[in-house]
């Protein structure tokens, strides 16, 4: 029976949104692929330093040894500026200063004579933009401005990063976004020096950003080194940037993540307030879910899974490893209230921490899933299991009897038992093959679609930068849900785990779908054919409601769901091969 009727039905299931996101293809290099404009600033910067997102080579000063030095420091004054030569532009070191100078004040032109701005702009097309000194003299010079005096250039190591502040010129955040900007005004004004003013203002904070993400990965980069003095200059630096960006959307808003996760790494002892309480994070989850399709997908695509693995049994068993105010749950209930020749008994297993307040909430949540199952006829049982860390949850807990069907479901929990602890190892093997004893029906498991895990601290860095600038576009898509200012805190934590941590409390280990093939079929388990129903119904839902822009592929038996062409999140079906011996934690 298809579950997406269940779904359509169940309250709270799936939030409507209508808004749809207009992404920016300027600079795309794939035929046909549209790309955020977010991620074009990202992978310029990183073109400028010989970086990708799967390129962690990044050269500061004259003593690297990488081959390649960095255009941040330890340049000679007669030399092109790397950082701005990335941009496009031509300026050499020992003209940053009078270059500064000289946008701020053309700048200060632009805002006060709108009316020969245009004619000005029209007149210039004769010069260079890319040679910067010469054009801005030519601009300056129609107005009879005095061109500054050039003043000699005292640089430091890195002082061409100093002088970035400068020559973005007074600060930008009059304008929400670039487009909010352009309706805002559209309207009051018609003159014909209202696009080109726009072009200029448009194109000072594009090239802000790319300066940002530019310093951001060599933050990053000298943090990995461990020279935390630089770091800590760069990061006042990059504060100072982010008064020339917009930091309500775009590259300032993930910047600004980036950079509180940077200082707290410098600054805060690791681990302190970088993932939040337990009580807090259940609300930013929900929060989450509500905001955009990534839960609501997981956890359709899970269900469809169990509902068809305990086809035909009489008496099933599902246990879930993060309950979460139980969500994912009255879905199925009313599935199976509808599934041919009767419901089964439907025996639930919740994991989650402790109150902290002292309340059962897990009871709490076990009566209303109760009050639904008999409200549609469906024999139902549950237990509460709290625990603080997945990886305290032993066996015996969870009652399994001999008789029952079980479901293992585990929506982005096993990332989190991936740290290995110098007196026990690494929990996740452990974890495994008790679960394996179970012999569940079926294991679904959900996982971010990303590389988070590896050893080396600026590749999991640039990886993140790429994923979470991924997510926060696709959240731009929901600009008008009420949660989504929550569901961006959701996120913040996240990146903040994964940037500021290290240890036992780096917990969010998030690792693509090859590795965890690899890893499960290691384990003893056999992968499950999704199948081409859940794909159709998964997309239809998406199609109802989602905003324009995400999409669900399958690979190999799998779903992914991503933001245009690059997945996010992905889910598996896995069965437990058999076993000879009696199963572990069994009830005969």
């Amino acid at each position: 029976l298809s579950l997406s009727l269940s779904l359509l039905v169940s309250p709270n299931l799936f939030f409507l949104q209508s808004d749809s996101f207009s992404l920016s293809k300027v600079g795309d290099d794939q035929q046909n692929s549209p790309r955020s404009h977010t991620l074009y600033l990202i992978q310029t910067a990183a073109k400028s330093i010989n970086m990708g997102p799967n390129d962690s080579s990044i050269s500061v000063g004259s003593s690297s040894t990488s081959g390649s030095s960095s255009s941040c420091v330890g340049k000679q004054p007669d030399q092109m500026d790397g950082l701005l030569a990335g941009a496009g532009y031509k300026v050499r070191s020992s003209e940053l200063r009078q270059v500064a100078q000289s946008l701020e004040r053309l700048e200060t032109v632009i805002v006060n004579a709108p009316t020969e701005i245009s004619q000005l702009v029209n007149d210039a097309v004769h010069y260079n933009p890319s040679d910067l000194a010469s054009w801005v003299d030519s601009l300056l010079s129609e107005f009879n401005q005095p061109v500054p005096v050039t003043l000699p250039a005292d640089l430091s190591d890195y002082s061409n990063l100093s002088y970035v502040d400068s020559v973005m010129g007074p600060t930008l955040n009059q304008t929400a976004c670039a487009n909010e900007w352009t309706e805002e005004h559209h309207g009051a004004q018609q003159h014909q020096d209202v696009p080109q003013q726009l072009t200029v203002v448009t194109a000072m904070e594009e090239d802000s950003g790319i300066r940002l993400v530019h310093v951001l990965l060599t933050c990053a980069e000298s943090v990995q080194r461990g020279d935390y003095s630089l770091a800590g200059s760069l990061i006042e630096e990059m504060q100072g940037l982010l008064t020339r960006v917009n930091t309500g959307c775009g590259i300032g808003k993930v910047a600004g993540c980036f950079i509180d996760a940077l200082s707290r790494r410098l600054y805060t002892p690791q681990g302190v307030n970088s993932i939040g309480s337990a009580f807090e994070n259940e609300i930013l989850y929900h929060h989450f879910y509500e905001a955009c399709p990534y839960l609501k997908f997981a956890h359709f695509t899970a269900n469809q899974a169990i509902l068809e693995a305990f086809e035909g049994q009489d008496c099933v068993h599902v246990i879930d490893f993060n309950l979460m105010h139980g969500l994912q749950w009255p879905a199925l209930i009313q599935a199976l209230a509808l599934r041919p020749g009767g419901p089964p008994l439907l025996r639930l297993t919740g994991i989650g921490p402790p109150s902290p307040d002292g309340r059962d909430s897990l009871r709490e949540i076990g009566l209303r899933l109760a009050e639904l199952a008999g409200s549609v006829n469906v024999r139902f049982a549950f237990r509460g299991v709290a625990a603080s860390r997945l990886e305290d949850v032993k066996p015996w807990m969870l009652q399994v009897s001999s008789r029952e069907a079980v479901a293992v479901n585990s929506i982005m929990q096993l990332h989190r038992l991936l740290g290995s602890d110098p007196t026990r190892g690494s929990p996740i093997e452990t974890f495994l093959g008790w679960i394996r004893n179970l012999n569940p029906k079926i294991m679904t498991v959900v996982e971010q679609e990303a590389n988070h895990n590896q050893p080396e601290f600026i590749d999991r860095f640039t990886e993140a930068l790429y994923y979470y600038s991924t997510i926060f576009d696709s959240l731009e898509a929901c600009s008008t849900v009420p949660e989504k200012a929550l569901a961006e805190i959701y996120i913040q934590r996240e990146i903040c785990n994964v940037v500021c941590c290290e240890g036992l409390a780096r917990v969010e280990r998030h690792e693509p779908l090859a590795k965890w093939r690899g890893r499960l079929g290691g384990a003893g388990f056999r992968p499950l054919h999704l199948g081409s129903n859940a794909f159709k119904q998964a997309s239809m839902l998406l199609t109802l409601f989602s905003a324009e822009g995400y999409c669900v592929e399958e690979n190999e038996g799998c779903l992914t769901l991503g933001w245009h062409s690059r997945p996010l999140i992905a889910a598996s079906a896995w069965q437990a091969v058999a076993e000879p011996s009696p199963p572990l934690g069994i009830i005969m």
